[in-house]
């Protein structure tokens, strides 16, 4: 009974194979019918961006360029893959493991299946060879393991990866070449040789810039003046310790009534006058200390704060 449904599932999958290969044959044809009209047109638009001075454009659009040309070639070699072994289906039902003749093919129709959205039978003709030979040899052929044979061209054409100015310098040259423009391409070449700075630890280069400002004597040292400094105003010593003492304006205003009507004078009224002299000159050169303090603190300020406006 089980030899019964081996055979019975051979023949369903060498069924099901050549009519999944039938249809990815003519989808591939198809698609590169469309794909050459739309690389024509794209082809147009870089030569118009090259002939109107537009190279930053041009420069972006032939990546889009080379991307579909990549897929084009990789269409043309799988279309030859899958008629090969279109054409060897019967060897396949018949061998246990697959022939080393059709290794390279299957092995590259696996690897391309999940990476063509447009050849969605290339998926079922994928799950076809896992039934027949495995999962272990599908994973070999999907991850690129040393034992497989993949196609080296078909791997570097589906591959995702930004191409190289000189690549992109190349296919801009040739498309000015087919459409007789006269271009200048030192511009776009010196774009291309241009080295990307490197965001994490910096330019590998110091400009003039910097070196002219190493060159440079370093600035000399600003003696700032201090935030509050008290002003040293000399002051005269008091003649007498009776000048000291504290003067009541009672006896200031009686001192000076007996000294206008006449009257003389006492000594004691005397010293009170020569107190409240000395207590006034006192006084006088304590506002004229505060007035210098507040004058010099208003100057440091000022003087801070345009250093910080710097």
């Amino acid at each position: 009974m089980s030899i019964l449904n081996q055979i019975f599932n051979r023949g369903l999958i060498g069924a099901k194979c050549k009519t999944c290969l039938t249809l990815a044959i003519s989808r591939i044809k198809l698609l590169q019918n469309k794909r050459d009209t739309q690389l024509k047109l794209m082809r147009q638009e870089i030569a118009q961006f090259l002939q109107s001075g537009q190279e930053p454009i041009a420069r972006i659009r032939v990546e889009h360029i080379i991307r579909e040309q990549n897929i084009w070639a990789a269409y043309e070699i799988l279309e030859m893959f899958c008629e090969f072994v279109l054409a060897r289906v019967p060897i396949i039902e018949s061998q246990k493991e697959c022939p080393l003749e059709l290794k390279e093919a299957v092995a590259s129709i696996i690897f391309a299946a999940p990476r063509c959205s447009d050849l969605p039978d290339l998926l079922t003709v994928r799950n076809l060879f896992a039934t027949k030979y495995g999962k272990e040899f599908i994973a070999a052929a999907s991850e690129l393991r040393p034992d497989t044979s993949v196609n080296r061209t078909i791997i570097e054409k589906l591959s995702v990866y930004t191409p190289s100015g000189e690549v992109k310098l190349n296919v801009l040259k040739e498309i000015a070449r087919e459409y007789n423009i006269l271009w200048d391409s030192s511009k776009t070449e010196a774009e291309f040789n241009k080295l990307p700075e490197d965001l994490l630890n910096g330019p590998r280069r110091i400009s003039s810039v910097t070196s002219q400002i190493n060159n440079k004597e370093p600035p000399k040292a600003v003696l700032r003046p201090p935030l509050i400094s008290s002003p040293q105003v000399p002051v005269q010593p008091l003649q007498s310790p009776k000048a000291a003492a504290i003067v009541s304006p009672f006896e200031v205003k009686q001192s000076l009534a007996e000294s206008q009507k006449g009257r003389p004078v006492s000594s004691e009224s005397l010293d009170v006058l020569e107190r409240a002299r000395v207590a006034i000159a006192a006084a006088d050169r304590a506002s004229a200390a505060a007035r210098a303090a507040a004058e010099l603190v208003n100057v440091n300020n000022n003087s801070i704060s345009s250093e910080m406006s710097r």
